[in-house]
């Protein structure tokens, strides 16, 4: 399901706002992971609550610090919210990361999960929707800015953790075929992301595409909250 039409950019009043998406998603990334790196709050400490659990994915070269702000609005709402220590920055392998998730939610004996992933956080979701034992324990997933098509840019990065985002990637691949979890998914993303030109949307998901463009700073629109509360209801 599509809620709305692929959005293409014409004329120079588009490049400045292009423009301008792109300096404003920088800046935000920036911000947090600086933010990230100096944080000292206990993840422990948002494990209370009384409304759906969550679990939050990040995406690579993302610890679950630099969500905090996303994760501090979700657990004012009530939701206890988890995180994967073990992911660290969130580059290994989709599936070994998966794994992590799998085994979190095992320990914790946690069910009726919704995933809350950005980026290559969504790819780590979907497998472990997809995959295994934590298949059963997980309700539904929003990602933010996944590349569930890969990204053509990824074909010139040379870090390995860079290149599995390659739209031929065998992971990638294999996700696509597995279809029957997409409808439990809801995808949200930008107008433009310099990072995935092809977009983020997934067939047969909820797919909200943003007034706004960027990678990083979509994470405070407030349309990914509102999508979560019709997800976590």
């Amino acid at each position: 399901m599509t809620e709305t039409a692929r959005w293409h950019p014409h004329g120079l009043a588009d490049r400045l706002r292009i423009a301008g998406w792109w300096a404003r998603d920088y800046a935000y990334a920036v911000h947090w992971q600086v933010r990230a790196v100096l944080s000292r709050s206990d993840p422990d400490s948002f494990h209370d609550g009384d409304r759906t659990p969550i679990v939050v994915v990040p995406g690579v070269y993302e610890t679950w610090r630099f969500l905090q702000p996303l994760i501090a609005a979700l657990h004012d709402r009530g939701h206890p919210v988890h995180v994967i220590g073990p992911l660290r920055w969130n580059n290994r392998p989709v599936p070994d990361a998966a794994g992590h998730v799998a085994d979190y939610l095992d320990e914790h004996d946690l069910s009726g999960v919704v995933l809350v992933a950005h980026s290559k956080g969504g790819l780590v979701g979907k497998y472990a929707m997809s995959l295994g034992s934590s298949a059963e324990r997980i309700e539904s997933m929003l990602a933010v800015a996944t590349p569930f098509g890969g990204s053509v840019y990824a074909r010139f990065m040379l870090a390995p953790s860079l290149r599995i985002f390659r739209p031929g990637d065998a992971t990638l691949v294999e996700l696509s075929h597995r279809q029957s979890v997409n409808s439990r998914i809801v995808s949200v993303y930008g107008r433009f992301d310099p990072h995935i030109p092809g977009g983020s949307a997934l067939p047969g998901a909820k797919n909200v595409e943003l007034a706004t463009g960027g990678h990083f700073r979509v994470l405070a629109d407030p349309r990914v909250l509102a999508e979560l509360a019709v997800l976590a209801s």
